[in-house]
């Protein structure tokens, strides 16, 4: 066991846990007071319950592999490692002595433990305003179990051997995509959830452009900068080991989003008129999700170019919502769906040394096409009939009435902000 990577690992898995208080932060500064603890409860709902179900069964079938433990499924696509539910193999390697890998187990599946919660309190952007507490979690629930536990397994789960994958998930070691931190297992997979929940569920009431405004934008700035101090573990902490590949990932998680914020900036003003501080949060965020599946291959300064673009089209896409008529609240889609994409395609342009603009064909591009249509197709359709299920038997929605009075007071019972009358 290396003492050195394994707290290395330890220490981005707290950074990657303290994104989601970020983002509760982030997403409740976006919606209405009268939502701000609805909106930050669906984000430390997420945290508690996917928290118990990573290490009840979701390692177990995240990180399964045929012939290892206990193994049941088919190799590549879906399985489980009896062993393991509960985290009990992992225990009995910690405690016994038996490490034989660069750190426990116990360590790596605390830091994958971190991206299933982050990657479903995202999804919670879309129905912001208009969800049952209940019925989120239920659905919570069931996704991590059917879509991002498969999905992560897909992705994150492979073997290197002398520098090359030689097993593991069909898009690592089938299809050979790059996706170093989760371009697809986390953001087009939650950003494609959460396109299906907002058909679901519907519009909010008096949908339209410039109603829903931000209540409070310094949360949002607070989330974002939480978000991007927690994101330095997301992606350098991938690599596993304190080296070369984490130190590119890290310095690309600075320059992507830096430059992705001006992107956004100057969108903003030549189509509003006015830069904004929302506007400056929401660069950030786009330029750390087009980053997290190309940290690992790009150069800064293409990683740089890939921050512009990837804020300004981002800063067009969360428009998209009123020409296509879907409430995607707090633009779950337009951010890490269409950053998602750009970011894992723009590997197949120009990752260093497998991009079509260094000359090296487009074979890698259609590798990334494939990994990043196949879980964004997957993830809909199954998001879809969760959601419709759950609408449908215990309802997802509130009631109009209690959108307009105020979701805190009627489903938590609590205000975020009680302002009262000094007395003399």
């Amino acid at each position: 066991m290396d003492q050195g990577n394994t707290a290395f690992l330890l220490i981005a898995a707290a950074l990657v846990l303290l994104m989601t208080p970020g983002l509760a932060f982030f997403y409740g500064g976006l919606v209405k007071a009268k939502s701000v603890i609805s909106m930050m409860m669906l984000s430390f709902g997420a945290m508690g319950l996917i928290g118990v179900l990573w290490v009840l069964y979701g390692y177990a079938i995240t990180f399964s592999n045929a012939g290892v433990g206990d193994y049941v499924g088919i190799d590549g696509w879906f399985g489980i490692d009896l062993s393991q539910l509960g985290l009990q193999g992992a225990f009995n390697e910690a405690t016994g002595g038996d490490i034989t890998t660069a750190y426990p187990t116990l360590a790596f599946a605390a830091f994958q433990a971190t991206f299933a919660i982050i990657t479903v309190a995202l999804i919670s952007g879309a129905i912001a305003d208009r969800a049952k507490f209940g019925a989120w979690m239920v659905f919570a629930g069931v996704w991590a179990t059917v879509v991002y536990f498969p999905v992560a397994s897909w992705v994150f789960n492979f073997t290197v051997t002398d520098g090359s994958i030689t097993d593991g998930g069909w898009i690592a070691y089938g299809v050979g995509a790059n996706d170093f931190a989760g371009g697809t297992a986390v953001h087009i997979n939650a950003g494609a959830a959460a396109l299906a929940l907002a058909l679901v569920l519907g519009k909010r009431v008096n949908f339209a452009k410039g109603v829903h405004k931000p209540h409070n934008p310094p949360f949002v700035l607070l989330g974002a900068g939480l978000l991007w101090f927690g994101w330095f573990g997301f992606n350098a902490g991938s690599e596993l080991a304190a080296d070369g590949i984490a130190a590119v990932a890290f310095l690309n998680t600075i320059a992507a989003p830096a430059a992705a914020i001006l992107g956004w900036l100057i969108v903003e003003k030549i189509k509003d008129g006015k830069p904004t501080s929302v506007g400056a949060a929401s660069g950030a965020v786009a330029g750390l999700v087009a980053i997290t599946p190309a940290c690992n291959i790009l150069t800064p300064f293409w990683a740089i170019v890939l921050g512009i673009l990837v804020g300004a089209i981002c800063a067009v896409a969360i428009d998209l919502k009123f020409k296509l008529g879907f409430d995607d609240s707090l633009d779950v889609v337009g951010i890490h769906l269409v950053g998602g994409l750009i970011g894992t395609l723009y590997i197949g342009l120009l990752g260093n040394n497998v991009g079509l603009f260094f000359g090296f064909g487009g074979e890698q591009l259609g590798k990334q096409a494939i990994a990043a249509f196949a879980v964004l197709i997957y993830s809909f359709v199954l998001s879809y009939i969760i959601g419709l299920i759950i609408e449908k038997t215990m309802g997802f929605r509130v009631k109009n009435e209690d959108e307009i009075a105020g979701i805190d007071t009627v489903v938590h019972g609590e205000e975020g902000y009680i302002l009262m009358e000094e007395t003399r």
